[in-house]
């Protein structure tokens, strides 16, 4: 094994390290997860939704979404109907209560970036955005 191998195999276990602390980081921080916040935050442009359109834009399982929005739902965050003209469709909108709560998890979301970022300089934060565009479209 080269020098090399080591630290390609290094890489790959911090950025596993990284997300599973991020994540946990992140709820710990904002309050909420960041699929959840991503669900929100996708509701905020729109009056309402079909939750089938939502699980796309947000690129989760059907499982998943049901999940978090039940969860949201019974936090008073969301409301969802299903349509009366098929009764296979839901219909999903971010409720007052939802709306009056993102505000603040945005501005939790911003102190969070900037926390993790804070040890950046304005040059290597597109380079690392950069990076990370690359890794991920690799995979």
């Amino acid at each position: 094994m080269t020098h090399n191998d080591s630290k390609e195999k290094q890489i790959l276990t911090l950025l596993n390290g990284l997300c599973n602390k991020l994540h946990h980081k992140f709820e710990n921080c904002t309050g909420i997860g960041s699929s959840r916040l991503e669900i929100l935050h996708e509701l905020c442009g729109v009056d309402e939704v079909k939750q089938s359109l939502l699980q796309k834009r947000i690129n989760i399982d059907n499982a998943a979404i049901t999940r978090h929005l039940k969860q949201l739902e019974a936090e008073g965050m969301v409301t969802r109907r299903k349509n009366p003209d098929d009764n296979r469709e839901t219909f999903v909108r971010l409720s007052d209560e939802g709306l009056e709560k993102i505000e603040g998890y945005k501005l939790e979301k911003e102190n969070f970036i900037r926390q993790i970022l804070k040890d950046f300089n304005d040059e290597e934060i597109p380079v690392l955005a950069d990076f990370l565009e690359r890794i991920k479209n690799n995979i």
